[in-house]
């Protein structure tokens, strides 16, 4: 009888011992685990992940469609992928429709944000699918389209998306102008009037229109660039601007930071978006677009997304005053 219970209690204990070693090699028999949580984040290797030069020359009248170009860009449409970061947030973006703004606004609807963006008139298309992509996270889009070179219409901008959205708390100054030129002598005093405007005045008004409505813990996000510390001969009116973005978020910053505002910027390398083949880059610079990065490739806006998303969340509350740069390995930020 006592042998016996000897053996049972070994078996029991064996049993238990089993037991536990099989819920320790297949943990699907404790609980069925969340197939999302438990995908693998695998290395994928940044110099083959998106397209490659040489790329077809192709060209588009100013400022171009991004649902135009060979290859499309990616903006995230199906790539990125949110975890309500945002939630409750109310964002504007200039530029909305292509390129990084398009990118932020997918990225922040998918982070929980309800969004308004602008664009030009042109750019219809574009901005459409971007709308759909923003109201199939369940979020409220805003489309705004108008002329930033106008300041009534940039001040008007900010009131129709604080009234649309119920306030505002995230302001991306992203549009922007870039015309390549050979020679300064073949820049008109209109063209550099209409880029100066797009890009430094514009943001000028949309920040003094909007901070009546923006309360500590709002974020401004401004859109500079690589040529804003190393210009590109042909870029040198777009390159001077891209210079004063950087510098009116290190001066903003100190002067918001005591009012909870912080303002911080984001400097892409070469990105492959409308500014490119509308005017951006010549033939022969576009058909080897970048190829120089240590990438060897162009960045595509998604691979920004994360970073517009970072300095607009809260847990980026001590970042004011930076500059995040994502230039393929090369550039300063």
């Amino acid at each position: 009888m006592e042998d016996n219970n000897k053996m049972s209690r070994r078996a029991a204990i064996g049993g238990i011992g089993a037991a536990i070693a099989t819920a320790a090699i297949s943990p699907a028999f404790a609980a069925e685990p969340n197939d999302d949580a438990y995908t693998p984040a695998l290395p994928e290797d940044p110099t083959t992940k998106y397209p490659r030069p040489p790329f077809k020359v192709q060209f588009q009248e100013w400022p171009g469609l991004a649902s135009k170009m060979d290859p499309r860009p990616d903006h995230g449409e199906k790539s990125y992928k949110g975890s309500g970061r945002l939630k409750g947030r109310k964002a504007l973006i200039t530029g909305g429709d292509s390129g990084m703004g398009r990118a932020a606004a997918i990225a922040y609807a998918r982070e929980g944000a309800d969004v308004a963006i602008n664009y030009y008139p042109n750019e219809e298309e574009d901005a459409q699918e971007v709308i759909k992509l923003i109201r199939a996270e369940g979020r409220k889009a805003v489309a705004i389209p108008g002329d930033l070179r106008d300041e009534a219409f940039c001040t008007r901008l900010v009131n129709d998306a604080a009234k649309a959205l119920g306030g505002l708390d995230i302001i991306v100054n992203n549009a922007a102008r870039q015309q390549t030129q050979k020679s300064i002598m073949d820049i008109t005093s209109e063209a550099f009037d209409a880029t100066m405007k797009t890009n430094i005045y514009a943001p000028f008004w949309i920040i003094k229109a909007a901070l009546p409505y923006l309360k500590p813990g709002s974020s401004i996000i401004g859109t500079s660039s690589e040529q804003a510390y190393d210009p590109s001969a042909e870029l040198y009116d777009y390159a001077q601007t891209k210079a004063a973005t950087t510098n009116y978020v290190k001066s903003l910053a100190k002067q918001l930071g005591p009012k909870g505002i912080r303002v911080n910027g984001v400097a892409p390398g070469p990105i492959w978006t409308p500014l490119q083949v509308s005017g951006g880059a010549t033939a022969d610079k576009l058909k080897e677009f970048g190829g120089q990065t240590p990438l060897g490739r162009p960045g595509q806006p998604v691979e920004l997304a994360s970073i517009y998303v970072q300095l607009a969340a809260n847990d980026a509350s001590f970042s004011t005053g930076q500059v995040y740069g994502a230039s393929g390995g090369s550039g300063n930020p």
